[in-house]
């Protein structure tokens, strides 16, 4: 992501992380951040068009760190398909790593935006008061599900108007995601479906809630991979 970019990016959540920010500045600032990141995503798509090799096909293996690891990486996962890479889970107890494919400009804004999340979801949940009846570790496991959706949804419709106000970007990214999955299949011939898990804290409300909220722009590296 271009120099120009990321200090508009960086000005505007600095803005919205300010403690004077009202919520309803912050989610403006906030909604615009992840506007200008969708439509950096959606420009380079168009520029490789005609020449693939400016934004190729690649991948990453990330790391994620206990405590909740398998919740992290959900979050990860959530941010990867909502900007069009695809997602293989190879380790999920303890430390869990995540197998990413995508094109450069997308993984790169997938590192981005995880990398931010993280850190907010980190204070939601020391904000976030366990009730007397709820186990902390299944509220925050539940909590951090609740702040996925919240991201998940959010960015799924941001990069949506991005692609709708681009005349012919929609049918660029179906090529683009279809190349994308050739490469995991050719990676991963057998894969298999994660079944769905069974949660019992009481927090995804409140996380829906943060996730709402939530800054979708950042400007940090992602850490260990």
């Amino acid at each position: 992501m271009t120099d120009r970019l990321l200090e508009r990016v960086r000005k505007l959540l600095a803005k919205a992380e300010s403690p004077a920010c009202t919520p309803a500045e912050a989610e403006a600032f906030t909604a615009k951040a992840a506007e200008l990141i969708a439509k950096y995503g959606v420009d380079q798509a168009l520029l490789a068009e005609a020449d693939p090799a400016l934004d190729p096909v690649g991948d990453r293996i990330v790391t994620v760190e206990p405590p909740y690891s398998r919740d992290k990486a959900g979050l990860l996962g959530a941010v990867a398909i909502a900007l069009r890479c695809k997602v293989v889970h190879l380790e999920r107890r303890g430390t869990a790593r995540i197998h990413l494919f995508g094109h450069r400009a997308d993984l790169e804004r997938v590192e981005l935006l995880f990398t931010s999340l993280l850190v907010q979801a980190a204070h939601g949940l020391a904000a976030a008061a366990v009730p007397s009846y709820d186990h902390p570790a299944a509220f925050r496991r539940s909590w951090l599900v609740g702040f996925t959706e919240a991201v998940r949804a959010r960015l799924t419709a941001t990069e949506q108007a991005a692609a709708a106000s681009a005349p012919g970007a929609e049918l660029v990214l179906v090529d683009r995601t279809a190349a994308v999955e050739r490469r995991r299949d050719e990676t991963y011939p057998k894969l298999a479906r994660l079944g769905p898990r069974r949660l019992a804290g009481s927090g995804r409300g409140q996380g829906y809630a943060a996730g709402r909220t939530a800054d979708l722009g950042g400007s940090r590296p992602l850490g260990a991979r």
